[in-house]
């Protein structure tokens, strides 16, 4: 009974609120002389003076009639409060152009004359400023008389109301339905190709209330007119409805470099036409299969760019990783360099901790190896043993600092997305320049390990008594895999620490990674720096496979050398405090060599050939000035540790 007698409540005042007048406009003697004619009852024509209008076009007035225009956010204001210029009530009034009415001066005041200015009222003022930068405001090139449009164009003063807030309302859905035709008053050829595309199809026949109109592409108040900024403001917009989309696009080089603020490469219009955005399975969009290639010859035109050749047609801008029915190529290579990643670094990570562990505590206990008198031995303790020629210290030197150009360069792209990004590529001049820094890097540095392959290999195959699987060989033995168990039970303390001979198993991996960094990121490099080339002969995902790996290895690179080969050389326990010098003096003390390769001081020990690897200690000057540099090179090491990690890499 009671939810009968609630019904019959609802039901009663909903004919009450049917029954009531709509909202009328202000009821002012200068409103009612002006409702005498402007009631609706005959239609008025006066000169058009738009700013699109033909010669001697004419237009109708809007009638007055008390709904909708009752219902505007300007019902109760007087009519004479816009139309200044009206000072006799009887036509043919004699009310100058139409730009006389300034709706920006009269929300300015009324901000101005108000103490508190509402959250309302603050937000049109900020749509007056954007306006009167924007190109709207901006003199009409074949009229300059006129504005291109003003406030009126859009916002009939008659019948304005609010824009409904609440995104799911039918309100907001009844507004934007309006919007294309609204443009295109002045943007006939832009509403064309609008009416025939996906987001028309969406959201007029689909009743996708969420599918674009024009003000969710081009901002209401502050169109600017295509510069860059748009450009770049467009993307986003994009994204707001193609979020995954826009994650796989900042993953290619269009994306990274119009994250850091430049515009020259192809953003999502460039690719899915601006308004006449169309499926891609449609014969006409710009992304079917049989148009892909002319719509990249757009901008690999052969002039500006190397022309675009086939296997750019099946590169996908959108590749997903995690998606193996749709790129399988792209999933197998992500799985491969993920495993490779958190392969490696799980391994020595682990076995820097543990190695820190251990030397510490034996540290802290000043426990330390047995060494060899020297002394008793005749031979002066103060000598150093030479490790490395002038050459090989050159080369480390020249390799680490071509390493850390490419990285600065590499990681500006790859993490595009860092605020520090956006302040070096600036800092370098812009995309071009750090392009040319950076191959010109890689191509150094692929000289610098051609040079010395070539030099190995000839010194090598010279060397008839050289053993290939002996102590002096850097190539890995069983010794290797002994030592790196034993060296894991000394951690735990089941077992001696291992004896090391001239090159230790850690040492070894540092060295042959660079075979395998060079192969992985030489070969991907190519790739991308030379698209038209390998588009002739390769598919379009060889190219998706290229950034990936290119980016993925990189990664690997930054995070093992400023960790785990930092550690190794400088910042374990025996080694505090930094720097380890040995790389650049080419010399190590007897006792430091004792402690890093007992097995190979013995062994040259007892064959007598100590004497030939003993030399003077550097000078202080020498000692000071690598000492210098190693922390030079350390911090800068540091610094690029920080920053690549700085935020998650987004290959991860």
């Amino acid at each position: 009974m009671k939810i009968i007698i609630i019904l019959f409540k609802l039901v009663s005042l909903c004919l009450f609120l049917l029954t009531l007048p709509c909202p009328a406009l202000a009821d002012t003697p200068e409103n009612r002389a002006c409702l005498e004619c402007h009631d609706g009852s005959k239609v008025i024509e006066v000169p058009n003076t738009s700013a699109y209008a033909q010669a001697g076009e004419k237009r109708a007035l809007t009638p007055l009639s008390q709904a909708p225009y009752g219902r505007s956010v300007h019902s109760r204001m007087r009519c004479t409060e816009c139309h200044t210029r009206i000072t006799n009530p009887k036509p043919p009034h004699q009310v100058g152009k139409p730009d006389t009415i300034d709706c920006a001066a009269c929300h300015e005041s009324l901000a101005q004359s108000s103490p508190q200015p509402t959250p309302a009222t603050l937000n049109v003022l900020s749509h007056i400023k954007n306006y009167q930068h924007s190109i709207h405001a901006r003199a009409n090139r074949d009229h300059p008389d006129f504005l291109n449009a003003t406030c009126n164009d859009c916002h009939d003063s008659h019948t304005f109301t609010l824009v409904p807030q609440d995104k799911t309302s039918p309100e907001l859905a009844t507004w934007k339905a309006t919007i294309p035709e609204m443009c295109g008053k002045c943007h006939e050829d832009e509403l064309e190709d609008y009416s025939a595309s996906v987001h028309s199809f969406e959201f007029y026949k689909k009743k996708n209330a969420k599918s674009a109109v024009c003000t969710d592409c081009h901002t209401s108040h502050g169109d600017t007119g295509g510069g860059v900024i748009f450009k770049l403001q467009s993307i986003a917009k994009c994204a707001a409805c193609h979020e995954p989309q826009l994650n796989t696009y900042r993953n290619t080089y269009h994306g990274q470099i119009a994250r850091l603020g430049y515009g020259h490469t192809a953003k999502c219009f460039d690719c899915h036409a601006r308004h006449l955005t169309l499926p891609v399975k449609d014969a006409k969009s710009l992304t079917h299969p049989n148009n892909r290639l002319k719509t990249c010859q757009k901008c690999h035109d052969g002039q500006h760019r190397p022309l675009a050749t086939s296997g750019f047609a099946s590169f996908t801008p959108h590749a997903m990783a995690h998606d193996f029915n749709r790129h399988p190529q792209v999933w197998i290579a992500s799985r491969i360099m993920e495993g490779l990643l958190w392969g490696v670094l799980g391994f020595f990570w682990l076995h820097a901790c543990l190695w820190f562990y251990r030397e510490w505590r034996e540290r802290k206990h000043s426990q330390s190896e047995l060494r060899v008198d020297l002394a008793a031995l005749g031979i002066d303790p103060t000598r150093h043993v030479r490790r490395f020629s002038l050459l090989w210290r050159v080369t480390h030197l020249l390799f680490a600092l071509l390493v850390m150009i490419l990285i600065v360069t590499g990681m500006t792209l790859l993490k595009s997305e860092s605020g520090w990004a956006a302040v070096l590529i600036r800092f370098l001049g812009g995309p071009e320049n750090l392009a040319l820094i950076h191959r010109v890097a890689a191509v150094g540095l692929l000289d610098l390990f051609l040079i010395h392959l070539f030099y190995l290999l000839q010194r090598l195959l010279r060397d008839r008594h050289f053993k290939w699987l002996g102590p002096d060989s850097l190539l890995p033995n069983r010794k290797d895999w002994m030592d790196c168990r034993d060296m894991f039970k000394w951690f735990v303390g089941m077992g001696p620490k291992p004896r090391f001979e001239r090159w230790t198993y850690f040492e070894k991996f540092d060295y042959w990674a660079v075979f395998w960094g060079m192969t992985v990121m030489g070969t991907s490099g190519l790739v991308m720096a030379f698209p038209h080339l390998a588009g002739t002969y390769l598919e379009g995902w060889v190219f998706n496979v290229a950034i990936l790996v290119h980016g993925q290895e990189a990664l690997l690179a930054v995070l093992f050398l400023f960790t785990v080969h930092f550690f190794n050389n400088h910042f374990r326990p025996a080694k505090l405090p930094p720097p380890e010098i040995v790389m650049f003096t080419g010399t190590q003390s007897l006792t430091d060599f004792q402690q890093d390769h007992p097995a190979h001081f013995e062994r040259l020990l007892a064959s007598g050939e100590l004497e030939h690897y003993l030399v003077k200690a550097p000078s202080r000057i020498m000692t000071l000035g690598s000492k210098l540099l190693g922390v030079l090179l350390i911090m800068i090491g540091m610094a690029l540790l920080i920053l690549t990690t700085s935020t998650a890499c987004s290959f991860v």
